[in-house]
């Protein structure tokens, strides 16, 4: 469907767990035969961090089966997304392998100190939140586009349906997605003269580990059960159902792809029609 993708090179950040939307980011587009860097923090085995990341054996698994089972190359790099100097040494090492990176997914992201309103919110814990999910995709593209330059190529950021409804007591999370969105405005309107397209994708419920948690987690607070919290969500959701993240990896390869190639500067959502509105 999309032969255009075939024989390019493309970087997904957290794309390290099999479970995650990197990952099926990731192999969606070598299944057009792209070849895939898979970026992620890349924890030793057992390593305890405060957010659920690809360890360093998953990674290089991931990597191996994406090679093997699509015949692209395929690398997997650990990555620090809240480090410039990391950030930057990612890049050095990606372009000793790739000579050009046509596609960059910013799909890093975590969320910290939550639940928490506004005014109870711990500082820390907001501004690592902001710096995780924006600041890193300043860091990521400005390393990156290095590569890009003079080939053009596609930008997807994965910004959040939270970035344009306020959730409760998830706020810094929320916060950042909005930004992400008009960073991805702001890229678009810069880079076009390069020949690179911006687009964000702002998912729903997508069942990934985070979803998970966020069940377990109302479940406690409701007094609940995660399956009955999430029949709860599915009742807002037109399409009845959390969605997959084979689902978002389609939406990312489309606009990969030469088939948007008129389309940049948009936040597209993929909510099973929970949000509606642009």
């Amino acid at each position: 469907m999309y032969g255009d993708l075939k024989g390019k090179t493309a970087l997904v950040t957290g794309a390290g767990k099999r479970s995650g939307i990197g990952y099926a980011i990731a192999s969606a587009l070598a299944k057009y035969g792209t070849n895939i860097v898979i970026a992620d923090l890349g924890k030793a085995a057992g390593e305890n961090t405060q957010v659920a990341t690809g360890v360093q054996t998953e990674m290089a698994e991931i990597s191996d089966e994406l090679q093997n089972r699509f015949n692209v190359k395929s690398m997997a790099v650990a990555v620090d997304v809240g480090s410039t100097s990391a950030v930057t040494e990612m890049a050095a090492v990606v372009g000793d392998r790739f000579p050009s990176v046509e596609i960059l997914c910013n799909n890093a992201g975590a969320s910290f100190g939550v639940p928490n309103a506004v005014h109870t919110y711990d500082e820390d814990a907001w501004m690592k939140t902001i710096d995780i999910n924006l600041h890193s995709v300043f860091r990521m593209s400005r390393a990156v586009l290095p590569l890009m330059t003079g080939s053009g190529g596609t930008i997807i950021n994965t910004a959040s349906r939270a970035g344009k409804v306020p959730p409760i007591f998830n706020g810094a999370y929320a916060v950042a997605k909005a930004g992400v969105i008009m960073l991805t405005k702001v890229m678009a309107r810069e880079l076009a003269g390069a020949g690179i397209r911006v687009n964000a994708i702002c998912p729903g419920q997508i069942m990934t580990d985070l979803e998970k948690w966020r069940f377990g987690l109302e479940a406690r607070f409701f007094e609940s059960t995660p399956e009955e919290r999430e029949a709860e969500m599915c009742k807002s959701i037109p399409l009845g159902r959390i969605g997959k993240p084979e689902e978002v990896g389609k939406l990312a390869a489309f606009l990969a792809s030469e088939a948007s190639s008129y389309l940049t500067g948009q936040a597209i959502n993929i909510t099973g029609g929970q949000l509606m509105e642009l």
